[in-house]
Formats: C-alpha cells, sequence, structure tokens
C-alpha cells in the first residue's frame, strides 16, 4: 500500500457524528475517544465508557465502525478497544468518602421488601462487570450482609493511618463490605438511641479504609428516620434507589420514603425503582408467572413520581437459599435469575453516568430537624 492519506482528524471527524445514547452528546465532545492509531489499511482507538457496566457497549461499537466505514473508508479494517473510566458525583466541601465515585442509597418504606438481597445482588452484578464496588451496612439495628455474603464469623482489622486507627473493610466475593454485623456479636441486640446509631453510622463512613470505589451502595434500614437524615447531611450521595415490591402496602410505604428524598431540603435524586418479588416463578414451571402481590405496583410508582423503572427481581427459592448460603445468586453465572440482577444493575450504572452528566453539584443536606 502506497502512502497513507488517512488522517487522525479524518477519525475524528467520522466519530464526532456518533452520539452516545444517554448522553446525546458526541463522543468526541464527551472526551471518550482515546489512543487513536493508524497502521496500514486499519485504525485502532479505545472507547471509555461511562461506566463498566454499560448495556449500550455493542450498540457504540458498531456505531464507531460504521461511521468510519461510511465517512472515511469503507475497507479500513477497524479495532476498537472499550475500556471504561466511572464518572464521579462532585460534592462541595466533601469531607468523607474521597474516594468513592459514587454513593447510592438503597431505600424502602418498609421492612420485608428484600432491600438487602437486592443491594447485595446489584453489588455483585456491578462488580462482575468490572466495578470495583463496596456495600455500608447502615441497617445498625439488623444488619444482614454479613449473613448474604456468608461472612458473619469475619472481624475486621485495624490500620494505623496518619495516626488514626481505620477499619479494614472486610472483603467477600471482590465487594468491600462493612456491618455493624462484623462489630458485634450476632446474637447481641443493638438498644441504641438514635443519636448513638447515627454516630455510628458516621464512623463507618469516616473510619473505615475504602480505597478507590465506582459504587459505595448504602443499605439504609426500612423508613425515615435518624439514619436517613446522617447519611444526606454527612455523605456526597449520588442519588437513592427505592426498592418496594407490588403489595398495596408496600408501595404506601414505599411513596414515603421517595418523598423524603425528593423533599426540597433534601433534595436527592431517585435513579430509580426496582421491584422486588415481583412474580413467583416454580423451579419446576421456568416459564410461568403468578403475581402473588399484584403486577406493575413498581411501574406505577416510577410512573406516578416521574423517575426510571430500574426492572423487576422475581420471587423464586433460589434468590432465598443464595442468600441463606451466604453466596448471593448474582455470583453464579449459570443461574438465569441472576440476569434480572445484572439487567437492573446496568439501568442503575446508566442513571449514575446521565445523573453525573446533566445534574448540578450536590450540596451537603443542611436539614437539623
Amino acid at each position: 500500500m502506497g502512502e497513507l492519506r488517512i488522517k487522525k482528524e479524518d477519525i475524528l471527524r467520522a466519530l464526532s457524528t456518533v452520539e452516545e445514547p444517554d448522553l446525546k452528546k458526541d463522543l468526541v465532545t464527551l472526551e471518550m475517544i482515546k489512543d487513536v492509531e493508524l497502521g496500514v489499511g486499519e485504525v485502532r482507538f479505545t472507547v471509555v465508557l461511562t461506566t463498566p457496566a454499560c448495556p449500550l457497549k455493542e450498540q457504540i461499537r458498531q456505531s464507531c465502525e460504521d461511521a468510519i466505514h461510511k465517512l472515511v473508508d469503507p475497507e479500513l479494517r477497524v479495532v476498537i478497544h472499550m475500556s471504561a473510566d466511572v464518572t464521579k458525583t462532585v460534592f462541595g466541601n466533601r469531607t468523607v468518602l474521597e474516594t468513592v465515585k459514587n454513593v447510592i442509597a438503597i431505600a424502602s418504606g418498609k421492612g420485608g421488601v428484600g432491600k438487602s438481597t437486592v443491594t447485595a445482588n446489584l453489588a455483585v452484578a456491578l462488580k462482575n462487570a468490572g466495578a470495583k464496588v463496596g456495600i455500608l451496612d447502615a441497617d445498625i439495628y439488623g444488619p444482614s450482609i454479613p449473613v448474604m455474603f456468608g461472612a458473619e464469623e469475619m472481624q475486621p482489622t485495624v490500620t494505623v493511618v496518619d495516626g488514626k486507627n481505620r477499619i479494614n473493610p472486610i472483603i467477600q466475593y471482590g465487594i468491600k463490605m462493612i456491618s455493624m454485623g462484623f462489630l458485634v456479636p450476632a446474637d447481641s441486640a443493638m438498644v441504641w438511641r438514635g443519636p448513638m446509631a447515627s454516630q455510628a453510622l458516621r464512623q463507618m463512613m469516616g473510619d473505615v479504609n475504602w480505597g478507590e470505589l465506582d459504587y459505595l451502595l448504602i443499605d439504609l434500614p426500612p423508613g425515615t428516620g435518624d439514619i436517613h437524615l446522617t447519611l444526606v447531611q454527612s455523605a456526597p450521595v449520588t442519588g437513592a434507589v427505592i426498592v418496594t415490591t407490588p403489595q398495596k402496602v408496600a408501595l404506601a410505604d414505599a411513596r414515603k420514603g421517595m418523598q423524603m428524598f425528593l423533599q426540597p431540603q433534601i433534595n436527592v435524586p431517585v435513579l430509580g425503582v426496582i421491584e422486588n418479588m415481583a412474580y413467583f416463578t416454580p423451579a419446576e414451571l421456568p416459564e410461568n408467572k403468578y403475581y402473588l402481590f399484584g403486577k406493575g405496583g413498581g411501574k406505577w410508582l416510577a410512573e406516578h413520581f416521574d423517575v426510571p423503572f430500574l426492572g423487576e427481581i422475581p420471587l423464586v427459592q433460589g434468590i432465598r437459599e443464595a442468600g441463606d448460603e451466604g453466596r448471593p445468586i448474582a455470583t453464579q453465572t449459570d443461574e438465569t435469575t441472576g440476569e434480572a440482577f445484572r439487567t437492573a444493575a446496568e439501568a442503575l450504572a446508566r442513571r449514575v453516568a446521565i445523573r453525573n452528566a446533566t445534574q448540578e453539584r450536590t450540596k451537603p443536606v443542611e436539614m437539623t430537624v
């Protein structure tokens, strides 16, 4: 082949016609194209996605290839490397969780809707996609995360950093975790007043060696109380996920949880709704769906508050068994049920990327009552 006539500018010009589907801007403007290299009859470059859990990865890859073949050379061999750099929520006067890019509150209006199960499996699904993930079990009075990860007997170690004791989180299945369940004997009841529980949460946020994390999921207790206010006052919360079941009573409480985050003095973005126990599917009839608790309640809640619906999780025996065995079902790649959590995790990652690209700097909540 003779003199190479194609230039890097030609490639970038073609790629500037490719729009990122969620952010509605082209890849070049978003600085998602890196390391363009031209060779004989080929071009190589990297597309840096906003999250490794991007469900549109192949769509973006194909759009880049099509643009180059259409606008540069139909015979050019296009080699695309897909990588990811998770975007970060900007927080004013940040003093805690400085190495965590995104803090996501997982909340519910009432107990018993499977919020901790959803938290555990979302974390694993995000980690499986390539993200660095942690869980802070903020359910001070009823911590569940140690059991769900088979880590009840584990105890965190302490490292001295700059003259101050720092707790090293427990790591299980690649997820960094901290919970009162690691710090207090399992058969001990936490008889604490609200301020004591709030102080415990502050210590778990500020005194733990979290290291660099793309996502820190906060498993909140049910309701709308001291722990919730402490979180939004102390931490750079990217947004909240509301977990509900289709039941009318669960939806009524979930509305209250939703309204807490959306009220003006708190104003934490709601990233979406996940409906757990959406339908029952028996193992012997995997194609059947039985709507034991009603149908479509989570979607209705999302539409009512004009927030995204992130997905529905079926009620199947395998999810319960996996949690009781200390191995979240999302770790078992051969389980079709894990697909529901993978889809929900991808939807959540998309909403985080869109939130970081389009919404203003997060401000600390100054609410005192």
